[in-house]
């Protein structure tokens, strides 16, 4: 069970009667928006309410009658699901920032100039997000919000999502620290070892990341990397 001290209303109206539950607000939006968990975990009281505030709990009449069944999991799922999450405006405002910073970094990794083929320094997507006057809906997923920035912002800069097929040359004394490098940011797509000991890897990245990559592999090998862009997508 939640913590009933710091729980939220969550509610769905069926007719003219509402049913009502009390649940972890946190824990209620990641359940919302895909996430798999416990509905234990969520909820912060037994039972469905016509009143939260006043203790009033719907009869099984009443579930039955607004849901096809009295069945609480079932009904749970649905006040989650479909129903209005009362969130206060302070937490509101927390989950429009966080999601804000999320989507100015996929922007930043995953965007490039159509023109020049330049990732966007965050500060400049964040200023342009401005200038479209975008707003974030902190009960939309994050893809949608993302799709919705981009559609916003394609009027202002010739934006376009890329990903890059890059290949990779190591030197031998410096490949072990490489690959470890290239299978925590990249998707590796194919790799092999020379006869000399050095590394060639195939690997697929977002745009924006190719420079913070290739510094990476620079202070790793101290210049001692051949890095060609294969394909672009």
């Amino acid at each position: 069970m939640a913590d009933i001290n710091n729980a939220i209303i969550a509610r769905i109206k069926k007719g003219n009667a509402n049913f009502e539950i009390l649940v972890d607000c946190e824990k209620a939006l990641e359940y919302r928006s895909g996430k798999k968990s416990d509905l234990n975990d969520i909820v912060a009281s037994k039972g469905i309410f016509n009143d939260v505030r006043k203790a009033r709990k719907a009869t099984n009449e009443e579930l039955k009658k607004a849901f096809l069944t009295e069945d609480e999991n079932t009904i749970i799922d649905l006040i989650l699901k479909k129903g209005e999450i009362q969130l206060t405006a302070e937490h509101k405002t927390k989950i429009r920032e966080n999601k804000r910073k999320r989507i100015v970094n996929f922007i930043h990794e995953h965007a490039v100039d159509a023109k020049m083929g330049h990732p966007f320094p965050v500060q400049r997507i964040e200023m342009l997000m401005e200038q479209a006057k975008i707003k974030i809906d902190e009960f939309e997923p994050l893809e949608h919000e993302i799709e919705k920035t981009i559609k916003a912002l394609r009027p202002l800069i010739p934006i376009k999502l890329e990903m890059r097929e890059i290949e990779v040359c190591v030197a031998a004394s410096y490949a072990n620290q490489a690959i470890n490098l290239l299978k925590r940011k990249t998707k590796i797509l194919k790799e092999g070892w020379l006869n000399n000991g050095n590394l060639v890897a195939t690997i697929e990245i977002p745009a924006g990341i190719q420079e913070e990559l290739e510094n990476d592999l620079n202070q790793i090998t101290k210049g001692d990397v051949d890095i060609k862009i294969l394909n672009k997508k």
